[in-house]
């Protein structure tokens, strides 16, 4: 069986490094360590913390706190490494080779590669662009079938910024139920809503065959910390735990110390209200800068993460577009292809006003170069 790599993790960890303005990660301006040790007893706890094994599944604290969140019981939480190792056990757990699995698309594929090595079947169901990102749910209905194993849904959506209605979550658990079919719903962007301050609904509790997995990484501004969770049933959060044991053993103590200090009030709430902060002002300058390109660009806007789906009016591949903005502006930026979708350009705005604004200026003067050398089509 032929690997598939992971051509977005692939494309970021082979560039982001060596350029100037970063514009392909998916998070925003990260948190200091300063920000969470507020105080002096904080920074004395911190300074105790044997440095060993902690609690292999999560300190009884953390999941205790996540559980509290979702309504449910520890038992129905894997403290995980990031949402990455999360979705990779789960994946493990509960397909074989041969399975069905349908998933979202555009979305991030991580998904779809692990279940491809994993040697199961994929089959999409699309939002549509020509309506608003919106999910197609009669197209999802169709596909699935007694042969589905699981379907993959990401809440808010990567790249699109799209979230489901409460309609649209109930009838993908109702076709899931239909078929007693697994839902996998990556909710990594809960809390980064644009619009609203409200909180994007979670999938769990729905269903008794639905895994929700989330991180401190895009919502919480600490990617850094590497702390990600699944909440499910607690017999196949069970069978998760004994991947994780192969996979990672566990997340790191001092981790998992500092995702205590995130997750509790009102730290919570500062943090989300931050992140949505760094959204909306971020948007707003990028939305300006593609109304200034817009013979070139043009988007769909999203109503949460710090992410926008960019449509480029050129004919030319995102790949081509985003491999000419990395090597002539020294900008990086992702190609829509690794999305599953072409002619878009996934571009990080929730960032520091100075760096988002010269990285926008320099691929504004790359676009404009590449607009008078090819032609420009809708």
């Amino acid at each position: 069986m032929t690997f598939m790599p992971f051509s977005l993790e692939q494309w970021q960890s082979e560039h982001e490094q060596e350029v100037d303005f970063n514009l392909a990660d998916s998070g925003v301006q990260p948190v200091s360590v300063k920000e969470l040790l507020t105080s002096p007893d904080l920074l004395e706890r911190l300074r105790e913390i044997p440095i060993h094994y902690p609690p292999v599944n999560g300190t009884p604290a953390l999941r205790q706190t996540i559980a509290d969140l979702y309504q449910a019981r520890p038992e129905n939480v894997l403290v995980t490494v990031g949402a990455s190792e999360a979705n990779a056990v789960v994946l493990q757990a509960v397909l074989e080779p041969g399975d069905e699995v349908v998933a979202m698309e555009p979305s991030y594929r991580q998904l779809w590669g692990i279940a491809k090595n994993l040697g199961c079947s994929l089959v999409p169901f699309h939002l549509d662009p020509a309506n608003s990102w919106c999910a197609n749910l009669d197209e999802l209905d169709a596909v699935v079938t007694p042969r589905t194993k699981l379907i993959g849904v990401t809440n808010p959506n990567n790249p699109t910024g799209k979230i489901l209605t409460e309609a649209e979550i109930g009838r993908i658990v109702k076709i899931a139920a239909k078929h007693g079919t697994w839902i996998l719903a990556d909710e990594v962007y809960r809390g980064t809503e644009r619009l609203t301050d409200t909180e994007t609904p979670t999938f769990y509790g729905r269903y008794d065959r639905v895994i929700a997995v989330n991180s401190l990484s895009k919502a919480y501004g600490l990617s850094g910390l590497r702390i990600g969770w699944i909440v499910g049933p607690a017999a196949k959060v069970e069978s998760v735990w004994r991947r994780h044991e192969y996979a990672t053993i566990s997340a790191g103590a001092i981790d998992m110390f500092f995702a205590e200090l995130a997750l509790v009030e009102p730290m919570r709430s500062q943090l989300l209200a931050r992140t949505r902060q760094l959204i909306r002002e971020g948007y707003a300058r990028l939305e300006e800068w593609i109304g200034r390109h817009a013979d070139i660009v043009s988007v769909i806007p999203p109503e949460s993460t710090a992410l926008a789906f960019v449509r480029f009016h050129l004919q030319m591949s995102s790949f081509e577009v985003a491999d000419e903005i990395r090597r002539r502006a020294n900008v990086l930026v992702a190609p829509g292809e690794y999305f599953g979708i072409e002619h878009h350009l996934r571009i990080t705005h929730g960032l520091k006003v100075e760096y988002l604004n010269q990285a926008l200026d320099r691929m504004g003067a790359v676009l404009n170069e590449m607009a008078a050398a090819k032609s420009v089509s809708r």
